[in-house]
């Protein structure tokens, strides 16, 4: 059975980006083994100075090796994350960071960079609060995301996402969450 890594970067038990993601899980779940990684509390460092020093002497947690090699080998990839601060929870972005692993995730030819994963397609799932779209300028998580499977050599991303959801109506939220999950279920007919 092909492997998906889930990237849950939810931070509230009740999240609504969570409650998209869930049933579109759930369903993929019939095809792939899935592997959960859940950001709230994991705890990665940020990678400063110490970090550097250690990876440029050689060393890599081995923890952090074998999450990174799991992730290169994953035939899919899911993130689901909600929209802070223009882009998602820092927690993500620290975790990318850990993962990025030279031999690992992406390497080199001394010229350019190019990737090492083997996963054809990324599904980032997301709510925003404000009413601002994927791609617009003050979206910034998806032109990371984008970057970041370039870098790894990841494959197509599909976005799911629901906007507008602080000022809505509870009714409309339930709609807009509604649809996201429609959405997101017919890309999994293909994904």
């Amino acid at each position: 059975m092909d492997r998906l890594i889930f990237i849950d970067a939810t931070m509230r038990e009740e999240s609504r980006t969570r409650r998209i993601a869930r049933p579109i899980i759930a369903e993929l779940g019939k095809r792939y083994a899935i592997e959960t990684i859940s950001l709230d509390g994991a705890g990665f460092p940020a990678v400063g100075s110490k970090i550097l020093h250690e990876r440029d002497n050689g060393y890599v947690p081995e923890e952090y090796a074998e999450m990174s090699r799991r992730i290169a080998a994953a035939d899919r990839i899911v993130i689901a994350a909600p929209f802070w601060d223009m882009s998602f929870p820092s927690a993500l972005k620290v975790f990318f960071e850990n993962m990025s692993l030279f031999h690992i995730t992406f390497d080199s030819d001394d010229t350019h960079c190019y990737g090492l994963c083997r996963c054809s397609k990324v599904l980032y799932i997301t709510t925003r609060g404000m009413n601002i779209h994927t791609g617009d300028e003050l979206e910034q998580a998806t032109p990371y995301i984008r970057a970041l499977s370039r870098l790894w050599g990841l494959g197509d991303l599909y976005v799911v996402s629901a906007e507008n959801m602080d000022y809505s109506s509870p009714e409309e939220i339930e709609k807009k969450i509604d649809k996201a999950v429609s959405e997101g279920l017919d890309i999994c007919r293909s994904f």
